[in-house]
């Protein structure tokens, strides 16, 4: 899309109090969430169930466990989704200027994720690249895949016309796209457009695309205080006017059909993973979601299984986040969790922006700290 049909996506709603209180505690579940899935998952990433079971018992993974030399460590998919989230402040903010094209903000944004990728100390950072690209942290490189490397290694930006990896179906785009779904006041099939715009600069293939929208989607409807089912049945009406869904609405459908086949199994989980493309992650996250008995339950259901454990534990907590909101989340974890400071402070900062955005940025003058923190440029 051109950046003057992106203008339609602008909102001038006005917030109660008590709809930006529930906003916040939606938007810090979400990104918490996933990364406190990510985290749990990421000890367990690419392993076989019985080696989980072997490595942690009859009942697998049960709590945090080590990953990158710490308990609670997060891979690059909240990496990335922090990165999706500073793209878009940065790109409300630009709105001003009149240079509005959201994919565009984005593709500048995991640019800034690859860059944490080099060899440089911390006296090279560019300081002109807001605060989150200053975050000491997120230069740790927690294995991202060649997928993205590639994608985001020069300044060309892929899209649904020409994408970068056309053959590329895996699960990266749609771990980064929870952000898209927090756009509430976005209508779906717009949340469904940047979802799959921003998914085209790494993972071409449709399936890869449409199932990062799809996520996208359900996200926005359980942020609006959809249940999780209707949510999902929103994205399987978004997608079948879509060329190539097919495979994206069966992994849905299958999704849906598996909650009323008797008690949640490790089987059943792995079975709707698949080979651990991304419609088959997507799916297994949400029957994850759809299932478990609290979030605590949900999230182990979705790392303990033969599939990308990372992945779809991200994409399960972002779920159960945006829809039970962060005090649902597990206070042990959270304590553990590896960034946590920038993950809530982040997670505010957008439900501001989106809030408040003209008071930070409008007509009657501007913020010059919120300036600095995001820069037009």
């Amino acid at each position: 899309m051109t950046g003057e049909a992106w203008v339609g996506a602008m909102t001038g709603a006005v917030w109660g109090r008590g709809e930006q209180q529930d906003f916040r505690s939606r938007v810090r579940g979400a990104l918490l969430g996933g990364a406190v899935g990510d985290a749990l998952g990421a000890p367990v990433d690419g392993m076989g169930l019985a080696e989980i079971r072997e490595a942690y018992g009859a009942e697998g993974l049960g709590d945090l466990a080590a990953a990158y030399g710490r308990r609670g460590a997060v891979t690059h998919l909240t990496q990335l989704t922090l990165f999706s989230v500073d793209g878009l402040i940065r790109a409300q903010v630009r709105r001003d200027t009149g240079a509005w094209h959201p994919p565009t903000d984005l593709h500048r944004a995991y640019r800034r994720w690859l860059a944490t990728q080099r060899d440089w100390g911390p006296d090279e950072r560019r300081k002109e690249d807001g605060w989150l690209a200053r975050e000491e942290w997120l230069y740790a490189r927690r294995d991202p895949p060649r997928s993205l490397l590639l994608g985001f290694g020069d300044t060309t930006m892929g899209t649904p016309d020409a994408p970068k990896n056309p053959a590329e179906r895996g699960a990266e785009a749609a771990a980064r796209s929870a952000p898209f779904g927090l756009l509430v006041g976005w209508e779906p099939q717009l949340v469904l457009q940047l979802a799959v715009e921003c998914a085209a600069q790494t993972h071409g293939h449709p399936t890869g695309r449409l199932a990062a929208g799809a996520y996208a989607v359900v996200v926005h409807g359980v942020t609006r205080g959809d249940s999780l089912d209707g949510a999902v049945q929103r994205a399987l009406a978004l997608l079948a006017a879509r060329p190539g869904h097919q495979p994206v609405s069966d992994a849905l459908q299958h999704a849906l059909g598996a909650v009323r086949q008797g008690l949640p199994t490790p089987a059943r989980v792995t079975e709707l993973s698949g080979a651990g493309t991304a419609e088959g992650v997507v799916a297994a996250a949400v029957y994850c979601a759809l299932v478990g008995e609290d979030v605590r339950h949900g999230l182990r259901l979705a790392v303990n299984h033969g599939g990308s454990s990372a992945a779809t534990g991200a994409l399960a907590g972002g779920l159960l986040g945006a829809l039970h909101g962060e005090t649902a989340l597990p206070p042990a974890w959270l304590a553990e969790l590896e960034g946590r400071p920038t993950i809530l402070e982040l997670a505010d900062d957008f439900a501001m922006e989106m809030t408040q955005g003209p008071a930070l940025h409008g007509p009657a003058g501007s913020a010059p700290g919120w300036l600095a923190r995001y820069p037009r440029a």
